[in-house]
């Protein structure tokens, strides 16, 4: 089949390179969203999408917005019989889901309809889903309300973190793309709506939403401290005995059976910082204080005098 690809996001680059691998497809172009600046020098930089096709000769388009009429005159003069979605970060309007001869599919990293929205991956990991996984849909103009062609299931492991996650997602995405255009090919794809009433939704996260209260439950806390990492990253702010206090970005923590009042310091020094939450406590392993390095919390607490009064 003819193919146009349109993703920015990392976790598109497997599905992609399968794509350009592929003998039964062809893959007609790549559309994905402009260079930015990034990084602490801010240096214009392209999307993962952009760097992963480098060395394929492959026309790519990365219009400001997609719903503007020569971006969707761009796409439909290239007759892709099927538009692939994943990662993209713009809604796709309905003069681009109209373009393709036979479908327009997107791949989504939850099961849906459960943790439809911009961030599935922290979302299953924080509310402590057992398992997830890749869903091939039909799409709409809806958030990810489509019909579903198929899904693939992965457990989510009690050692996974946002990133580790998303990694192996990225992994089982090509296989399901590839298994829905064959079935797409032999005119046997099933359809199946989504029951909207089990529908959840995860909305895009940003930085603040990393902060953590320490009056909820031990449990809820660690699944968010490694829900969150590497993004928008999980983090508390530390009292100085003097000084101004400090944000403290948590990587790793563990859960340990003291008690005290929510956000109380129990340990210090030798055992690393352990910090009260509702019920237990969480011994915090791998942190990073503003402005350093990554470091254990044990070295951390080498170089920085923590008050007693309780993190917030």
């Amino acid at each position: 089949m003819r193919v146009v690809f349109i993703g920015t996001g990392e976790i598109g680059a497997p599905t992609l390179h399968a794509l350009l691998r592929s003998k039964e497809h062809q893959l007609a172009a790549v559309v994905t969203q402009p260079n930015k600046p990034a990084g602490r020098d801010q240096r214009i930089k392209p999307p993962p999408i952009k760097k992963a096709l480098a060395g394929a000769k492959i026309p790519t388009l990365q219009p400001a917005r997609i719903k503007d009429r020569q971006s969707i005159e761009e796409i439909s003069a290239l007759a892709p019989e099927v538009i692939v979605v994943m990662a993209y970060g713009q809604i796709l309007p309905q003069g681009v889901l109209g373009i393709p001869r036979v479908a327009c599919l997107n791949l989504h990293a939850s099961l849906l309809p459960r943790h439809r929205g911009a961030a599935p991956i922290q979302t299953a990991i924080a509310s402590g889903d057992f398992e997830t996984g890749i869903t091939v849909m039909y799409m709409d103009e809806g958030l990810d309300t489509g019909d579903i062609l198929l899904q693939r299931k992965i457990d989510i492991l009690p050692t996974d973190t946002g990133g580790s996650l998303h990694d192996r997602l990225a992994q089982i995405a090509p296989d399901a793309l590839l298994e829905s255009l064959q079935l797409l090919g032999k005119k046997i794809a099933p359809r199946v709506p989504q029951n909207n009433t089990l529908a959840t939704y995860a909305p895009k996260l940003n930085r603040d939403d990393g902060k953590i209260d320490w009056a909820e439950r031990a449990e809820v806390i660690e699944r968010k401290v490694r829900a969150f990492n590497p993004w928008p990253g999980a983090f508390t702010t530390v009292a100085a005995k003097l000084g101004k206090p400090r944000n403290l970005k948590i990587f790793s923590a563990s859960i340990v059976d003291l008690a005290a009042e929510p956000g109380e310091i129990l340990q210090t020094e030798e055992q690393g910082l352990v910090i009260a939450a509702s019920d237990r406590a969480l011994s915090l392993e791998e942190v990073q204080p503003e402005g350093k390095r990554r470091m254990t919390s044990a070295e951390f607490l080498r170089g920085f005098d923590v008050a007693s009064a309780p993190c917030r």
